[in-house]
């Protein structure tokens, strides 16, 4: 869906920019490294059922059992989630196993890529929700009423953000220059996730520090990277149940650009779809080739798609069955046409919109819900969903910081999940009770 018409909420370029608050969180008691490893977690809506499985069976404190529980393994309603995992809440607290912090502080948070690579460093504070019309926080992307119904349920059931969202913030000297004096010192935690990630956090109650940092950020303003069911579930929480604290979300905010986030794409799987149907579907509003794989291995598909994707010369979308790759290039005017011709040319330009408003939606006829088009976050998984759904998978470019500042300044969104920001915050580490 287009969201780009002028109205109420459309960003008006002026005003304040982020006002990021300290807070009294709540931690694992035990910060060993080996134990915060057990109980943390990738955040909700990356936990495959598999993967939640596995994570609950790490720890009996897993995070996972609060972002998403769950009965004798199976899954519940909105509302019984959200008591589950509100009295669990209760039970660790009574139990000790989480401890408030005295005073409220910022938390200082570096992601360093286990390649050795740039890396991210941002600023975990409670964000305090912009009104309407305000520029200082801008979505990119559509959302799903179900899902943000059941991030709002668990929120004002456990009265607490149990994982932040990310920000990506203009850039600021100052910012930077406060963030390196606090890196200098002793972390406060650190672990090694399961990709080789090191996170590593400081927590900062320093009233100079807290003023420096706080009165930079203070000048910026950022573009949702992460969490857009999240915040919206905020917005709508603070609307229906009010309170302390409700005002604010928990937000990792990091720079846009050098010692931020990169893009990484998520592609598309349509399951119950033949491949040559497609393929035919598909010529009539694209060019459509097929790509050389060498070999008959999946392995050999995912490093034929890598190559292609990552061309700079090349242009358009990648089809895939698992066995065999086709490009989709030149679209044709009257698929063109297909893409509302409103919205901005920011968002008109980009492979998601094109492969959603142009092939998903005219090409193929399939409307964009969760069962007719299933994301993937990876080319190994888009490619084995493909197999295992009997369907093909849309391979799709990334689009770059940028282009996503400029879609969301614009007043526009993208198609659901078009960006997967990266690396990620830890889950677990560090939540923020609302009141108090």
């Amino acid at each position: 869906m287009l969201s780009s018409s002028v109205g109420p909420d459309t960003p008006s370029g002026s005003g304040p920019g982020l006002e990021v608050r300290p807070f009294r969180a709540l931690t694992y008691r035990d910060r060993d490294p080996g134990h915060l490893a057990r109980v943390s977690s990738p955040a909700y809506d990356l936990v495959t059922p598999a993967g939640r499985a596995r994570l609950a069976d790490a720890d009996p404190h897993n995070i996972v059992r609060l972002i998403l529980p769950q009965v004798d393994g199976q899954p519940q309603s909105a509302g019984a989630s959200a008591e589950l995992a509100a009295s669990t809440l209760r039970a660790w607290l009574a139990e000790g196993v989480l401890v408030r912090d005295p005073v409220p502080a910022l938390w200082l948070y570096e992601l360093q890529p286990a390649d050795g690579g740039p890396a991210t460093v941002g600023w975990l504070g409670a964000v305090a929700l912009p009104p309407a019309g305000s520029a200082a926080v801008l979505p990119h992307e559509d959302t799903y009423p179900a899902a943000v119904e059941g991030r709002r349920a668990l929120l004002a059931a456990t009265g607490t953000d149990l994982e932040p969202i990310v920000l990506a913030h203009d850039p600021e000297p100052e910012v930077a220059e406060v963030s390196g004096r606090v890196r200098r010192s002793t972390p406060t935690m650190e672990l090694r996730d399961g990709d080789g990630v090191l996170h590593r956090l400081w927590r900062v109650d320093d009233g100079a520090t807290l003023e420096a940092a706080t009165r930079a950020l203070s000048r910026t303003r950022a573009v949702i990277a992460d969490g857009h069911h999240r915040f919206a579930a905020a917005r709508a929480n603070a609307g229906t149940h009010g309170g302390a604290g409700s005002d604010a979300v928990l937000a990792l905010v990091t720079p846009m650009g050098p010692g931020g986030l990169r893009v990484d794409p998520i592609h598309r799987v349509v399951p119950g779809l033949p491949f040559d149907a497609a393929v035919a579907a598909a010529a009539r509003g694209f060019v459509t080739a097929e790509v050389p794989v060498d070999g008959a291995a999946p392995a050999a598909v995912v490093a034929a798609a890598r190559t292609w994707l990552a061309d700079p010369a090349e242009r358009g979308l990648l089809l895939s069955d698992g066995v065999r790759l086709v490009r989709l290039t030149a679209a044709a005017p009257e698929l063109r046409a297909a893409v509302p011709t409103e919205a901005p040319p920011a968002w008109r330009d980009l492979d998601v919109v094109l492969a959603h408003h142009g092939l998903l939606q005219v090409l193929w006829a399939r409307p964009d819900t969760a069962d007719a088009v299933v994301l993937a976050h990876g080319l190994e998984e888009a490619l084995t969903s493909a197999v295992e759904r009997a369907g093909v998978a849309v391979l799709l470019r990334a689009p770059s910081p940028t282009d996503v500042a400029a879609v969301a300044r614009a007043g526009a969104r993208m198609p659901r999940k078009s960006t997967l920001f990266v690396p990620k915050p830890r889950t677990g580490l560090v939540l923020r009770p609302l009141a108090g």
